[in-house]
């Protein structure tokens, strides 16, 4: 079986990338499908000689078969309850049936599913869970078998839900909770998780079966909270429960303490008010493990954040295109006005000299300049719902395409010349901060950096927050580009205003100038 070829969707996903890996250990083939390449492209994995890079989407079925061709059983991985996503349910519902078309198309043996603990029957159950199910029974309706396996609480470093835990432990030493604290729940390791699922590819009797997996203990939330706190030595924390905290309140509060954004925390919260506990446990008779107790998957978890060893998070997952305006020959956009502010410097270091602080932006190292006005907009930008500051980024020095940096995210990557970040903060409009390092002088001794911040108005608002905001655009870009300079402990001009003179511009199509205010 293992000269054969395993597709994983979702490869970009907090399980997804772990599955691959582990795959990949155990001597299989693997595609790793995701909608964007380059980002797929910066996994570590991403060079092995047994894996195969995909581009593809679940809500395309046509390249779902692209992905598929050569396959004898797939991982179906997706989940699109992210940030921006109206109807979750609906989507996973058309996604599962593109998949469940292209797998028969292909002829595949097998698809394998992680989805959720919870009962249909029950009239409570969230939104979220019975998506879950019912995506189980999508995946069903089709002719090839499928592997259902059942999880609650996935506790790994970067898990949505254990960052939800983490951070309210640590930040609050007195919790007004909701009810849902005394709910149980039946946590699992991510490490038993990815155990599972790459074991039912070696056990055929796994084939149209739906396991239950969890770890040995079931808890409640108010109980893993206190064993949080043990583990990480810190003083006892203090639950109230009170019945009036609803699941908007709720998730709310999570977006303000955690960083988890209120779009990802409600239906997750939403389900915590379901009892989520193993029903049956055959599974560990078919594929025995050693299963971590909630204890030591959190003392686990919490070692590898402590040393900046964290595989994935959950804000690797999701796929933000480019904007079709961002360079010169896109595809035609209709309307609007291209704002932009442009700045650059030369710094007496070589590109490769100067990268290290250039891709070190962000998370604890912060903006260079200006991180009070930077932890403002982070703090409005929570107020509102947004993701802020706290997500942070995935490791300090190191970075990749699709990588989370506070509320930008990582668009385009080109190590020791150019980063590109798009914003995903709340804002009116389309935002881009662009990095492009230059070696200049003889054998590029020296490096010219230019910074520039192009944003896309949506609206009168939208014009309206460019201007309000520019002054303070214009102290942060500014300052930010010297103290890089002054990092890297090199001589370097005043950073100084970029002429359209000094760098290509173009016109946007339909007659729209891209503009620069400083010139």
């Amino acid at each position: 079986m293992m000269q054969e070829r395993i597709l994983v969707t979702g490869a970009t996903g907090y399980i997804g990338g772990r599955l691959i890996k582990r795959l990949l250990e155990q001597g299989y083939a693997v595609t790793a499908m995701a909608r964007s390449l380059e980002k797929i492209g910066c996994r570590p994995w991403a060079g092995h000689p047994k894996i195969l890079l995909a581009q593809g989407d679940v809500m395309d079925q046509a390249s779902l078969e692209r992905a598929m061709a050569g396959c004898s059983a797939a991982y179906y991985l997706v989940h699109s309850m992210t940030p921006g996503a109206k109807d979750f349910a609906q989507t996973d519902r058309i996604a599962a049936e593109n998949m469940v078309r292209a797998a028969e198309a292909q002829g595949l043996s097998r698809i394998i599913y992680l989805g959720g603990l919870g009962e249909e029957s029950d009239a409570h159950l969230s939104k979220h869970l019975r998506s879950r199910l019912e995506v189980a029974k999508v995946l069903r309706q089709g002719k090839v078998p499928v592997t259902f396996l059942r999880a609650a609480m996935i506790i790994g470093a970067g898990s949505a839900s254990f960052e939800i835990l983490r951070y309210l432990t640590e930040r609050l030493p007195v919790m007004i909770t909701p009810r849902w604290v005394r709910t149980e729940c039946q946590p699992i390791a991510v490490s038993n998780v990815i155990e599972y699922l790459a074991g039912c590819l070696e056990h055929p009797e796994t084939f149209g079966q739906t396991y239950d997996i969890g770890g040995p203990d079931v808890l409640t939330y108010a109980q893993m909270f206190a064993l949080y706190t043990e583990i990480a030595g810190l003083p006892r924390r203090i639950l109230i429960p009170v019945p009036f905290l609803t699941p908007h309140l709720s998730s709310l509060w999570i977006n303000f303490v955690t960083p988890v954004p209120t779009a990802l925390a409600k239906p997750l919260v939403v389900g915590l008010r379901n009892r989520v506990v193993c029903t049956e446990n055959r599974i560990q008779e078919i594929i025995p493990q050693p299963l971590l107790s909630c204890r030591e998957a959190i003392s686990t978890a919490l070692q590898k954040v402590q040393q900046l060893d964290v595989e994935t998070c959950w804000s690797d997952a999701g796929f933000q295109p480019p904007p079709e305006w961002l360079d010169c020959g896109d595809a035609p956009y209709a309307g609007g006005t291209l704002l932009g502010l442009s700045y650059h410097i030369r710094i007496a270091a070589k590109p490769e000299e100067v990268w290290p602080v250039v891709a070190a932006l962000g998370g604890g190292t912060g903006w260079y300049y200006g991180d009070f006005l930077w932890q403002m907009r982070g703090f409005m930008d929570r107020m509102v719902g947004g993701v802020g500051l706290r997500r942070g980024r995935r490791h300090p020095a190191e970075i990749r395409v699709g990588d989370a940096l506070d509320f930008w995210r990582v668009l385009q990557l080109e190590p020791g010349r150019r980063l590109r970040l798009l914003a995903e903060m709340k804002v009116p409009g389309e935002a881009l901060l662009d990095f492009e390092l230059r070696p200049i002088g003889p054998d590029g001794a020296y490096t010219e950096i230019i910074e520039r911040s192009r944003f896309l108005p949506k609206g009168l608002w939208g014009l309206a927050y460019w201007y309000a905001t520019y002054p303070f655009h214009i102290l942060i870009f500014k300052g930010m580009l010297e103290k890089i300079a002054h990092q890297t402990g090199r001589a370097a001009s005043q950073a100084k205003p970029l002429r359209p003179s000094a760098t290509s511009s173009c016109a946007l199509p339909g007659g729209h100038a891209a503009v620069n205010p400083d010139s």
